[in-house]
C-alpha cells in the first residue's frame, strides 16, 4: 500500500541532522508495515527489536544507557549486524518498555549516524511517567488509509492522481465514479486490515468483520491505560462519541451512570490512545489558532469512519442505499470524513468555529489554514442561501479570503458570495493538503 507517510520517511532519512523518530497512531493504523517497507526499500539492512513480542530484550535498556552497550547486546540478542549509516533500527512497541524510549536520546547523542525509528499504540501512556528526551526526538503521526490511499490501494491511481491535484470540475461520469467509491470508502473505512480484506474478498462484509475485531481489541486495551477508568463507562463513551459526530460534546450528555469528571477522564484517556481527536472551538480573528482554542467548547471525532459506522450501530442496509452522501447517518458520516481528511492537510491542529454570544447557534463546522490565511468549512447540501452561519462568519471575519462548501454537486466558484462548492472527495486538497507520490 502507497501511504503518504512513505514521502515522510524519506524526507526524514535525507536530513543532515537526523534525530530518532517515533511514528505515533493508534492501533492498527499500519505503523508497522509502513516502517517495516521503508526500511526493506531504502537501506542496506533492517533490524526490527519487537519489545511487546519479545520481553527478554527489556533487560537490555534497564541498567546504564550507554548506546554503543545497546547496540551491542541488541546484536547478540538479535543476531544481527546494526551499523550505522547502513542499517535501520527498528524498535516496535516502544511503549511495551519505557525506558527504551529514555535511550533514545543517548542513541542520538552518542551514536548520531544510527538511523532509529521507534513505534507504538498506547505512546502517550508510557511517555508521562518517564524522562522524555525533549528536543532529540522528532515525530510524525500515521492515520488510517486516506481516501486517495484507499483509492490507490484498490487500484485506482488515476482517480488517486486527480484528486492530489487542486480542486476542479470534472466530467459527470468520472464525478459519478468517484461519488460511488466515496460511498464504499464510508463503510470500508481506511484501517489497513479492513482495506486489505476487501481488496482480496471483494466483500464488505469481511471488512466490517475486520472492523468488529479491531474495535475489540481497542476495548481489551482499556486495561491498560493508566489512569483507569471503569471499562463499562469507557466503552459506552466511546460508543456515544461515534454516535454523536459533529456535535458539540457535553461530559453529562455522553452516557448515564456516570459523573462528569468521571466521564471527562475517559474521553482524555480515548484521546490519549488516539482513539478519538478532540476538535476545539477557536477564534479566528487571527493565527495561531491554538492560541484562542477553547478547552470548554469542542467536538469529537473518530479516528477512523469504518470505526465509527461499526460503533454506531446503524443499519448498513437502510444508509448505505440512500441517494445523496450528506444524508447518511443525517450528516454525521460525511462530516466525520471531511475532518478526517483535514487532520492530514493541517498537520493534526484541526479546529472549529463556535460563535461566542449567549443565545446564539452560528456554528461553522471546520476551519483549515491555507497559505497562512483562514477559511471557514462547512459540509453542506443544498443552496448558498442556507448557509447562514457561514454567511454571518464571512461578515464577521474579512480577514478570511473566502468560505469552503463540501457537497456532493460539481465543483462551482461564487466569487461575489466569497464561497466555492467542492466535491466532498477534494477535502484533503481543497484544504490545503500537498503530497508528492508519482500515482500515476
Amino acid at each position: 500500500m502507497k501511504r503518504f507517510i512513505d514521502q515522510e520517511l524519506l524526507k526524514w532519512k535525507h536530513r543532515k541532522r537526523r534525530k530518532p523518530l517515533i511514528v505515533r497512531g493508534a492501533r492498527q493504523v499500519g505503523k508497522t508495515y509502513s516502517i517495516r517497507s521503508f526500511g526493506e526499500n531504502h537501506f542496506d539492512m533492517f533490524v526490527l527489536a519487537d519489545l511487546e513480542r519479545n520481553p527478554e530484550l527489556h533487560r537490555i535498556f534497564s541498567g546504564k544507557l550507554d548506546a554503543k552497550q545497546i547496540i551491542a547486546d541488541l546484536e547478540i540478542l538479535l543476531r544481527q549486524k546494526i551499523q550505522p549509516g547502513r542499517t535501520l533500527l527498528f524498535i516496535d512497541e516502544i511503549q511495551a518498555c519505557p525506558r527504551a524510549i529514555t535511550a533514545l536520546r543517548y542513541l542520538y547523542e552518542e551514536m548520531p549516524d544510527l538511523d532509529v525509528i521507534a513505534a507504538g499504540s498506547l505512546l502517550e501512556f508510557a511517555m508521562k511517567d518517564i524522562s522524555f528526551p525533549v528536543g532529540r526526538i522528532q515525530f510524525v503521526q500515521l492515520y488510517p488509509l486516506s481516501f486517495v490511499e484507499y483509492l490507490l490501494a484498490i487500484g485506482h491511481n488515476e482517480a488517486a492522481g486527480i484528486l492530489l491535484e487542486p480542486p476542479k470540475a470534472v466530467s459527470e461520469s468520472v464525478h459519478e465514479f468517484l461519488c460511488e467509491e466515496l460511498r464504499r470508502y464510508f463503510f470500508i473505512g481506511g484501517m489497513p486490515e479492513s482495506v486489505l480484506s476487501f481488496v482480496e474478498s471483494g466483500s464488505m462484509q469481511e471488512a466490517f468483520e475486520v472492523q468488529a475485531e479491531i474495535c475489540e481489541t481497542y476495548r481489551m486495551d482499556f486495561a491498560k491505560y493508566r489512569p483507569q477508568v471503569n471499562k463499562d463507562c469507557l466503552n459506552s463513551a466511546l460508543t456515544s462519541i461515534s454516535q454523536n459526530v459533529g456535535q458539540q460534546i457535553k461530559y453529562s450528555r455522553l452516557t448515564t451512570g456516570f459523573s462528569n469528571p468521571t466521564l471527562k477522564k475517559a474521553f482524555d484517556l480515548l484521546t490519549m490512545a488516539k482513539i478519538i481527536t478532540k476538535i476545539p472551538s477557536a477564534d479566528p480573528s487571527g493565527l495561531p489558532l491554538g492560541a484562542s482554542s477553547s478547552d470548554k467548547v469542542f467536538k469529537g471525532l473518530m479516528v477512523d469512519i469504518g470505526l465509527m459506522r461499526y460503533l454506531t450501530g446503524m443499519p448498513i442496509d437502510v444508509e448505505y442505499q440512500k441517494a445523496e452522501l450528506l444524508g447518511i447517518y443525517q450528516g454525521g458520516m460525511a462530516e466525520q470524513f471531511v475532518g478526517q481528511e483535514m487532520l492530514l492537510s493541517q498537520n493534526d491542529n484541526l479546529y472549529y468555529w463556535s460563535r461566542r454570544a449567549k443565545s446564539s447557534s452560528a456554528e461553522v463546522d471546520y476551519l483549515a489554514i491555507i497559505d497562512g490565511k483562514i477559511y471557514p468549512v462547512e459540509v453542506k447540501s443544498g443552496p448558498s442561501g442556507r448557509l447562514k452561519s457561514l454567511h454571518l462568519f464571512l461578515k464577521t471575519y474579512q480577514n478570511c479570503p473566502k468560505g469552503i462548501v463540501f457537497s456532493t454537486g460539481p465543483y462551482r466558484e461564487l466569487a461575489e458570495e466569497r464561497i466555492s462548492f467542492v466535491p466532498l472527495y477534494y477535502a484533503f486538497s481543497a484544504t490545503g493538503g500537498k503530497v508528492d507520490l508519482q500515482v500515476r
